[in-house]
């Protein structure tokens, strides 16, 4: 089969690659770029672990190809790391408050509420909840815990993160070989 040239953004690194027009985007992720954090689970887009925004939308990864991408924004978990490298808010407040079971959808559960808490009128875990249909209800039950919802993502008054657009706190990409489940770095 002939492969097809991309360009697309990848937790705000320009990419350019070919690649063969089945391949589906988790599998371009993981096995062309190393963005292992994003996993690959039932590959019918019913689990959601292998979440990733594309364009700002939460997107099954195992459904879209990496075709599909071209031109696209792609923002996976390692991007949601501060340019300093740390945890994002939601990162921080999933390892706090213990939102996670073996950890293997975990990113993609991450990537679902972020998603979710960015979209406009989502400003606490009850109005998640009935936007999300259960997918990611054991985490948002768990987070309900936290008395202070907006500081689960860091939002300000604009809706943005903490200190600017929510695009300059997506920091420099975290690649990494992907067993951690909050961040998708190495332990």
């Amino acid at each position: 089969m002939t492969s097809r040239s991309i360009t697309l953004t990848v937790n705000a690194q320009r990419i350019e690659s070919e690649v063969e027009p089945r391949m589906h985007l988790g599998d371009f992720l993981r096995q062309r770029l190393g963005m292992t954090g994003t996993h690959l689970g039932c590959e019918h887009g019913v689990c959601g672990a292998c979440t990733v925004l594309v364009n700002g939308d939460a997107v099954r990864s195992c459904l879209m190809l990496a075709v599909q991408a071209d031109g696209m924004d792609v923002v996976t978990v390692e991007g949601l790391a501060l340019a300093d490298g740390s945890l994002a808010p939601i990162q921080q407040a999933f390892q706090k408050h213990h939102a996670l079971q073996c950890g293997f959808c975990t990113p993609g559960v991450v990537m679902s509420l972020y998603a979710l808490w960015m979209e406009a009128g989502c400003t606490s875990v009850e109005a998640a909840r009935a936007k999300n249909g259960g997918i990611v209800d054991t985490s948002l039950i768990t987070l309900s815990a936290s008395s202070n919802h907006s500081d689960l993502l860091g939002i300000g008054t604009k809706g943005t993160a903490a200190g600017g657009s929510r695009r300059s706190q997506m920091g420099a990409s975290v690649r990494s070989a992907g067993a951690e489940p909050i961040t998708g770095k190495l332990r």
